[in-house]
């Protein structure tokens, strides 16, 4: 049996150095595509140390701090988990902010398998983790959802069915981010190296022409969208974010975001515009203070 959700859910949380300067912050906002204008002051704060107002550092940040791939992305090593990757898609993910990011830190990784969904032929493993700094102190929460396709039917809760849909009205925003066709290889850099993402072979063992980019890449684009035009590229702001990943992404298409402003945060979706707008996010939130 290759998910055992018991031995899973019972296992002790794992905690991972998690060590990171500006050298590590810069190249995952690179990875995002962040200094393509690169004489911009908006664009220079994400990729130069030297600027103004600092460096900046996007809370998505936190999914590769230490060079790990993502701290909470131990569930291929975790007990009761034996999945072939080629299986394996990232579903969800949620992130809460209690402090922002600095630049460098020293700090620790705590994750543990909260939850294994059955959905019948495909099981979705949940984890928690919780960065922290030196001190102990709470950085981030993140959460993700880890699609296993052929790992359920043991019998399980199916588990919540949280929707956040679209208001039914246009967007008060839509933007088109362009994507390089070596983005993926850039983006594998901040740790995550599936090679799902950069074998054409695995890739098509897992039913796709080509190598498709990072759901955390395209969901990453998408936050410093919404920080760079609604919180003035200030990403202490963002106290919050999280999104479902609906579809697949390849490097080199148009990522289109629709954005509706709301009381409780910013809506959005995010569409491959090269493919009839074929659904990559949906039921993503961003808010902010």
């Amino acid at each position: 049996m290759p998910i055992d959700p018991v031995k899973a859910v019972a296992a002790p949380p794992v905690r991972t150095p998690a060590v990171w300067d500006a050298h590590a912050v810069r190249l995952y906002h690179l990875a995002l595509g962040a200094g393509a204008r690169e004489t911009d002051p908006r664009e220079l704060r994400y990729v130069y140390e030297g600027h103004e107002r600092g460096l900046t550092v996007l809370p998505t940040f936190g999914v590769v701090a230490g060079g790990t791939g993502g701290v909470g992305f131990q569930v291929f090593d975790h007990p009761g988990i034996d999945v072939d990757l080629a299986s394996v898609l990232h579903g969800g993910q949620e992130i809460t902010v209690h402090r922002p990011l600095p630049a460098a830190a020293r700090g620790t990784a705590v994750t543990r398998v909260t939850a294994v969904h059955d959905k019948g032929r495909a099981a979705v493993v949940v984890q928690e983790s919780v960065l922290l700094d030196e001190d102990g102190a709470p950085l981030l929460t993140q959460r993700n959802e880890i699609f296993v396709r052929g790992g359920g039917g043991f019998g399980g809760d199916r588990g919540p069915a949280r929707r956040t849909p679209a208001p039914d009205r246009a967007p008060d925003l839509v933007l088109e981010l362009p994507t390089l066709r070596q983005q993926a290889l850039l983006y594998r850099l901040t740790g995550d190296w599936n090679p799902l993402h950069a074998d054409p072979a695995t890739a098509r063992r897992a039913g796709y022409d080509r190598p498709v980019l990072h759901g955390l890449c395209t969901f990453g684009m998408a936050v410093k969208a919404v920080t760079d035009r609604l919180y003035d590229g200030d990403a202490g702001a963002v106290t919050g974010c999280r999104t479902r990943f609906a579809g697949v992404f390849f490097p080199g298409e148009t990522l289109r975001l629709r954005l509706w402003s709301t009381d409780g945060g910013h809506l959005l979706t995010a569409t491959a515009a090269d493919r009839d707008d074929a659904p990559v996010l949906t039921d993503a939130l961003v808010t902010g203070r």
